[in-house]
């Protein structure tokens, strides 16, 4: 659960209440956040009636649809559709989740939406992740050898292969990552579960061959250590994954190589 705690010095300003589709006899309501920073007012939120006779189930086709048929200048992120590009997450009723695979009839009242928190916001509900993909670049997310390249393929044994479920998976959502206090209060310096996560998943790989150097690189009193296994980032994973876990693993990494 994400609660949202706006800075002192802000506001969040009753918005437009859009008229109701006539003829709709099924509606749902909509509360989505709103912020231009072009036009120079503060942020509200807008009321959205959509009829669910005319769109799709999920909570992206409604804003979809609000998009198409109310307000085309709602501004927000989606790809896929289909709960792998990460790209329409956003925080639903308290909760960071993915628009794609979030279910209109999973949410009682009015539908509330609102970016990633924590994240500056670009528009709407688009967040500004450029520190976050600028720490996940920083641990390397990609194979590091020093011995030759093979002919064919880096062979790996089956139990090897198997030590990478539940960290491949990772959709680079953020939903983990803006879930996580800790993140909040250092994210300048904390990498946050979903770039500890990838950071492991490429530790633990028997084909790379710098752990050692990945390893020197974590060993910081933040990048690793800011992590106090508050649990949000499992959590708020829409695909199931559990990054605390992961985390705890750099950490004993850490301890046996000392011992």
């Amino acid at each position: 659960m994400v609660e949202l705690t706006l800075p002192k010095n802000s506001k969040i300003t009753d918005g437009k209440v859009w008229d109701k589709p006539a003829g709709a006899k099924n509606l749902r309501e909509f509360k989505v956040y709103r912020w231009n920073p072009d036009d120079g007012r503060n942020p509200r939120v807008d009321t959205y009636y959509v009829d669910t006779e005319d769109c799709g189930p999920m909570i992206l086709d409604g804003l979809i649809w609000i998009k198409n048929k109310v307000d085309p200048t709602l501004t927000f992120r989606r790809s896929c559709r289909e709960g792998i590009c990460g790209s329409c997450a956003m925080n639903i009723n308290g909760i960071n989740h993915l628009a794609c695979t979030s279910g209109m009839d999973e949410v009682k009242g009015p539908v509330t939406l609102y970016p990633l928190p924590h994240m500056p916001v670009v528009k709407d509900l688009v967040p500004d992740l450029t520190n976050f993909y600028a720490q996940l670049r920083s641990v390397e997310p990609w194979l590091k050898t020093v011995t030759p390249t093979p002919q064919k393929e880096w062979r790996q044994s089956h139990d090897d292969r198997v030590k990478l479920d539940g960290l491949y998976e990772c959709i680079l959502c953020a939903c983990c990552q803006t879930s996580c206090p800790s993140y909040w209060w250092n994210s300048d310096r904390y990498l946050g579960p979903a770039v500890l996560l990838q950071a492991y998943r490429w530790i633990i790989d028997s084909r790379d061959e710098s752990t050692g150097e990945r390893l020197d690189d974590l060993e910081d009193p933040f990048r690793l250590y800011r992590c106090h296994t508050i649990m949000n980032c499992a959590n708020a994973c829409p695909k199931g994954l559990n990054p605390a876990k992961a985390i705890a693993e750099i950490k004993k990494l850490m301890v046996e190589r000392q011992v």
